[in-house]
């Protein structure tokens, strides 16, 4: 991770940690860089926005410097990070650029950048624009005259982008009464658009943004709502997605949630029992459950693990071939369809194997048993000195021997807030407070509390 830029992109405070000034330069050298590569200078680069209010201030920002190195910007508006990604490797594009700060609250914002190959931006680029960022490169030439780049109205690449979505879908949905988180972000009105299309029965909770409630006590972080919808409305099937839609949780015909692993747990069986399976391995990270492993060895399916992040999820699946891996919190990635996570297709997935199988999606993840798990962030004031901090590693090492073999602990930086998490998995809700709080107490008493 550098300075500004981590695991996910630029991601800060609009206007406080992530300026307009920001935006501005990423803006100037993208539109710089980019151009070196065309005889003519100009770089074309889209933009997609989520619904916050300073998305569309960080949106002029970013025109405003790309149009003035001499890029061309096209623009498809409020849309999903899966789309963007999407047109950028479809089309005749530089690189993407996703003006969001996913699942943070509203007034956070973030610029993730995306290469021509639908990938997150590569560290090297990313190195170049920090050093831009702090005046160590020297000041970039302005465009002039007809080298001055223009903006481009593209909503027709958001909606290839829904076609190609809808394509993907193998069976009709109708007769099925679907329910639609879109937390007042991204998938606002891409989601309904295309389970509408494919004939189910939707009912849409939260897409009514402002600019100010995207993720507010809604989508996948906040999934009562959606449970409630379900259970109430009695549908067979339910889907939460968070700000830029690029993840997605399910809830149950009986209005249980279905998380992340559980989606990984019964797409891997599906893909298993279709000889689809390639390297017969799935791709976690190291938050997914205990209990998606022991099912995984019930049914005779590898896995692999990495750090947290879907950039280290798709590394791992890009360099070995792999199929399906993700995220405990819906951040999954279908590589033969997309190269990033999305949580429509998400959706559209778990939807198929409901149908191929003729089975409901309690029924699909009722092999699954998740332990107790307890996760509380804590705001410090350095991560890394909190981490290495020797009676907190022997808070945590005591944890560790106390657990034994029926249970774990992990102690972990955020790549994108200055926090610091403990998770505890253990026989009881009441063992794993117990061992987070008293690693907590730890960081806490040598100071590093927020």
């Amino acid at each position: 991770m550098g300075k500004y830029f981590g695991t996910d992109g630029f991601r800060g405070e609009a206007n406080v940690t992530l300026t307009v000034d920001h935006a501005f330069k990423v803006g100037r050298f993208l539109g710089w860089y980019y151009g070196k590569n065309h005889e003519n200078g100009k770089a074309k680069i889209v933009i997609g926005k989520d619904t916050r209010r300073s998305s569309y201030m960080f949106e002029y920002s970013l025109v405003a410097g790309l149009t003035a190195s001499g890029a061309d910007a096209y623009l498809l508006h409020v849309t999903t990070t899966p789309s963007v990604s999407y047109v950028a490797r479809t089309e005749d594009f530089d690189c993407g650029i996703m003006i969001s700060a996913s699942h943070n609250p509203f007034y956070d914002n973030g610029i993730k950048l995306i290469n021509a190959a639908g990938e997150k931006m590569k560290e090297d680029v990313i190195a170049e624009i920090e050093k831009y960022l702090d005046g160590e490169l020297g000041e970039i030439p302005y465009a002039t005259r007809e080298n001055i780049g223009c903006t481009v109205d593209y909503t027709a690449g958001r909606n290839r982008y829904m076609g190609y979505l809808m394509s993907l879908a193998i069976y009709s949905f109708k007769g099925i009464r679907v329910g639609l988180d879109a937390s007042n972000g991204s998938a606002w009105t891409l989601a309904k658009a295309v389970f509408d299309a494919l004939g189910a029965k939707t009912y849409v909770i939260n897409a009514a943004p402002d600019g100010t409630n995207i993720n507010a006590n809604c989508g996948s972080t906040h999934i009562e709502g959606l449970q409630d919808l379900v259970r109430r409305e009695h549908l067979d099937v339910g889907f939460a997605f968070d700000g830029d839609a690029d993840r997605c949780l399910c809830v149950d015909e009986k209005g249980e949630v279905i998380t992340g692993d559980h989606i990984l747990y019964i797409y891997g069986c599906y893909m298993k029992d279709r000889d689809k399976l390639v390297g017969n391995k799935v791709v976690t990270t190291v938050m997914s459950n205990f209990g998606l492993y022991k099912a995984f060895d019930a049914v005779g399916i590898e896995y692999e693990k990495t750090k947290v992040g879907d950039k280290y999820v798709y590394e791992c699946m890009s360099e070995n071939g792999y199929r399906i891996g993700g995220e405990q919190s819906g951040h999954i990635i279908f590589s033969k369809y997309a190269t990033t996570g999305d949580g429509i297709i998400t959706a559209l997935k778990m939807m198929e194997v409901m149908l191929a199988k003729k089975k409901t999606l309690s029924e699909l993840a009722a092999p699954l048993v998740i332990y107790p798990q307890v996760l509380k962030n804590i705001r410090v004031t350095d991560k890394t000195q909190a981490q290495d901090d020797a009676d907190v590693k022997a808070a945590v090492e005591a944890v560790a021997n106390a657990l034994g073999a029926d249970g774990r602990i992990l102690v972990r930086e955020s790549g994108t807030e200055p926090v610091v998490r403990v998770m505890v998995e253990a026989g009881s809700t009441e063992e794993c407070e117990k061992y987070v709080d008293q690693v907590i107490d730890v960081i806490k008493s040598k100071g590093y509390a927020v």
